[in-house]
């Protein structure tokens, strides 16, 4: 029900089901005339104009408009919402005061304006006064729309609204379908927002959705007290939906067992050319834990730049309950490779020595673990999870974002090289998920190249030519400004720091006088160290995502900043990664098993996937007169 009316099928059929069983469709009779068709308004299986002639033969005037409603209905069904908008208001003047024709009338010209409109219009369209008493085919129908409207225009409150009312009027297990709709479009949600529609008197069981969500999200972080106020909403909300039966996801939380090591081993490559990175990461684990306090706590730390299995193994001998790293993919596919090993020695010593067990059997469990990195090629492991601050996912993050601020059709300007074509990828495998408008990517190369993509990726060079075969024809004498292409409303840049610049300049000359600029973004990539206020004027306008530690001046980021006043931005955030990492350990348990639990880190809104990826929602801020604001 999120992309189209799922729900319409299973909703549609039963309804249908119950209709002509007890009025069946009629057919032409024996001598040839066609007998009068059935005039249930739930469904408009045949064409418009067997609608339109029983119309024009019906002497009752709540029969006649019951046939132009169906023939609406049927011209819908068509894809043809230039009939059915036409019939629909040439029939309102005169149409029956009855509340189920007026309410279908409603219906018809919000599903029509779906189509010929905005999401908006169709809403204020369909709304049905309280007083009117309707059929239940007709409430669930409407519920169903509204909430499909709402969630195209991205309203998920009120789409969650809508579906809990809709539910209202199903059977049990189509109930229960669109319950699972409701807890996956309250998941993405923002604890504060849910948190501020729960006590809604006159839709308890909307208020009630609302409430588990909050005290799953808020709670999720301590699981005794996460049982405790399920408990107490369950002894408060009896007769709810989801009193009865937990959604799955938020059961298997409750049923996880945290990890509660005492021994923490930590794999970085502390000497050799990546100990700058390590170091960055190895001050922000020992700042997480210091701010601990926990003294039956130990970490200790193993270089991994000559061999990272070595280094796994010593901290398997001394008693590591959970590991954290390495950082490296090569490291990370070595220890894989090994593990691979180990278990199938295991396995080929157990069977030997127990033939009657089959192959199935397995090692015990290993030690869990936290790489922080992500390679392409892995098993997903109930103890094994992949923390990265990763580009291409803060492309992929960058296009939910975009799809969010409402828009419709970005445009991608990508420096040439593996990189940038790495995140313009993931960018649009993102925003296929959310939308069917292709994005347009242009590779620009440096120096006057990039000038060049710019105006191609504008249309500026089209026009240009347009007006020099003008001239051509028609003199030098005449006057033309270049104009550039009006179908895109954003840009998301993707470069290095030196390129942006230069970059954003072109942009900014290239938009013509009679082309409004669209809004830009770009990553934290892209971010320039140390800019001075004439580079923040020059970026004026920009919106950029970067991890939220780094969009603030607090204490903390001032200890940082002296104790290590030669760090850049990008050992900024792998020491807030390394902080991160020692603060989710004793949550990714519950996070891998309940995908709505969200963890706001300094690295980011921290959330697991079901194969123990950690995903990273980032901050955004934007440059403006002169200085860089959080938004």
């Amino acid at each position: 029900m999120l992309k189209s009316l799922n729900t319409t099928k299973f909703v549609s059929v039963a309804i249908l089901s119950v209709i002509l069983a007890g009025c069946g469709v009629s057919s032409p009779n024996s001598t040839g005339t066609t007998a009068t068709v059935a005039t249930s308004l739930a469904s408009a299986p045949l064409a418009a104009n067997v609608y339109l002639a029983q119309a024009a033969n019906s002497k009752d005037p709540q029969q006649r408009d019951t046939y132009l409603l169906l023939a609406a209905h049927a011209y819908i069904n068509a894809n043809d919402y230039a009939a059915a908008q036409k019939l629909l208001k040439s029939i309102q003047p005169s149409l029956t005061q009855s509340p189920t024709l007026l309410a279908e009338h409603k219906y018809l010209t919000a599903r029509v304006l779906e189509h010929t409109s905005t999401y908006s219009d169709a809403l204020k369209t369909l709304n049905y006064p309280s007083s009117w008493s309707l059929p239940s085919w007709q409430m669930t129908a409407y519920h169903q729309f509204k909430a499909h409207l709402y969630q195209l225009n991205k309203q998920p409150i009120e789409q969650v609204r809508e579906l809990s009312l809709l539910t209202t009027y199903l059977p049990p297990a189509q109930a229960n379908e669109v319950n699972n709709t409701i807890w996956q479009v309250l998941q993405p949600m923002h604890e504060q927002t849910i948190k501020t529609f729960t006590q809604d008197a006159k839709t308890p069981v909307f208020a009630g959705w609302l409430q588990l969500a909050y005290i799953a999200k808020h709670y999720a972080v301590d699981p005794t007290q996460l049982v405790r106020y399920l408990g107490e909403w369950q002894k408060q909300n009896p007769y709810h939906p989801a009193a009865a039966k937990l959604p799955a996801d938020l059961d298997r939380a409750l049923n996880a067992k945290p990890f509660t090591p005492k021994n923490i081993a930590v794999l970085l490559p502390l000497t050799g050319p990546r100990a700058n990175a390590a170091n960055a990461i190895r001050q922000g684990i020992l700042a997480s834990y210091m701010a601990k306090q926990n003294d039956q706590v130990a970490v200790n730390f193993y270089d991994t730049a000559n061999d990272a299995a070595s280094a796994y193994q010593q901290a398997l001998t001394a008693g590591a309950e959970f590991i954290i790293g390495p950082l490296l993919p090569t490291e990370i596919e070595q220890i894989q490779v090994m593990n691979a090993a180990n278990t199938a020695t295991t396995n080929a010593l157990t069977n030997a020595a127990n033939p009657e067990k089959t192959a199935n059997t397995v090692a015990a469990a290993p030690v869990p673990q936290l790489f922080l990195n992500q390679v392409d090629k892995f098993t997903p492991d109930p103890n094994k999870f992949y923390f990265a601050l990763s580009p291409a996912q803060e492309a992929a993050d960058a296009a939910e974002h975009l799809y969010q601020d409402g828009v419709t059709m970005p445009l991608l300007l990508a420096s040439n090289d593996a990189l940038g074509k790495r995140m313009a990828e993931s960018f649009i495998q993102a925003w296929k998920k959310k939308s069917d408008n292709v994005v347009e990517v242009y590779y620009y190369d440096g120096g006057d190249k990039m000038k060049t993509t710019v105006q191609d990726a504008l249309g500026v060079r089209d026009s240009q030519a347009r007006i020099a075969r003008i001239k051509e024809l028609l003199g030098n004498s005449v006057q033309a400004d270049f104009r550039s292409r009006q179908d895109i409303d954003a840009i998301y840049m993707i470069s290095t720091p030196q390129d942006l610049t230069l970059l954003k300049a072109f942009i900014d000359v290239n938009f013509s006088v009679f082309t409004q600029p669209v809004p830009l973004y770009t990553s934290s990539r892209s971010r320039v160290e140390n800019e001075s206020t004439q580079t923040a004027q020059d970026l004026n306008n920009l919106t950029l995502s970067d991890a939220p530690w780094l969009m603030q001046n607090g204490e903390e980021n001032l200890m940082v900043n002296t104790l290590f006043s030669g760090w850049n931005n990008s050992q900024k955030r792998l020491f807030v990664m390394g902080y991160d990492a020692m603060d989710l350990i004793g949550r990714l348990a519950q996070m891998r098993s309940f995908t709505g639990y969200q963890f706001n880190g300094r690295s980011g809104a921290l959330s697991v996937s079901p194969d123990g990826i950690v995903n990273r929602q980032l901050s955004w801020g934007r440059y403006q007169r002169g200085s860089f604001r959080q938004l």
